[in-house]
């Protein structure tokens, strides 16, 4: 396994739409996902989506550590959807502060569907399927954008919400 090199914002490949997967049992495939786990648990984020590893393939790695687990819920390991497909369940929006490995250090507010409907594949090829809700929806919906050239910032609606999550504490605190 090997840490792989996060695309920042402003690379190009961040702003470009994936390609589908197109041999999900080839061995580079299952290198790339091996490698985007590590990456993504080394750099103690939620998600990670290919492009960011400079990779335009529709295919992300993420996770529902504990402490961000809804009371009731159990934590989602770590794991991998390829060629996802992401649908809202009803209306309900909610607003997620989010961050991102490519904006490192950032943080804002970003209106998320509260429920959403997901499918694609495993790394055997395997449908998998299933509704998420809360953080859930919200890591596959920041990293399903990523796979259409979608910042978080592109999504959010109040930009007073933006900025340093080192800074955020000071601002809340009205000392800023």
């Amino acid at each position: 396994m090997a840490l792989l090199k996060i695309a920042r914002m402003g690379h190009p490949v961040l702003l470009q739409k994936a390609q589908p997967v197109e041999d999900i049992h080839s061995s580079a495939i299952r290198q790339l996902v091996s490698d985007m786990i590590e990456t993504m648990l080394d750099a103690r984020g939620a998600g990670l989506a290919a492009p960011q590893v400079h990779k335009s393939l529709r295919l992300f790695v993420y996770q529902v550590p504990e402490p961000r687990c809804a009371p009731g819920e159990a934590p989602i390991p770590p794991g991998v959807l390829i060629n996802p497909e992401l649908a809202p369940v009803g209306d309900a929006m909610m607003m997620c502060q989010e961050g991102c490995l490519s904006l490192p250090e950032l943080r804002g507010s970003v209106p998320r569907h509260a429920e959403i409907a997901f499918r694609g594949f495993d790394l055997e090829g395997a449908p998998v399927s299933g509704i998420a809700r809360g953080f859930h929806a919200n890591v596959l919906q920041h990293e399903q954008d990523h796979l259409d050239g979608i910042l978080y910032p592109m999504r959010m609606t109040d930009f007073t919400t933006f900025g340093y999550a080192s800074e955020f504490p000071v601002l809340r605190a009205g000392e800023g």
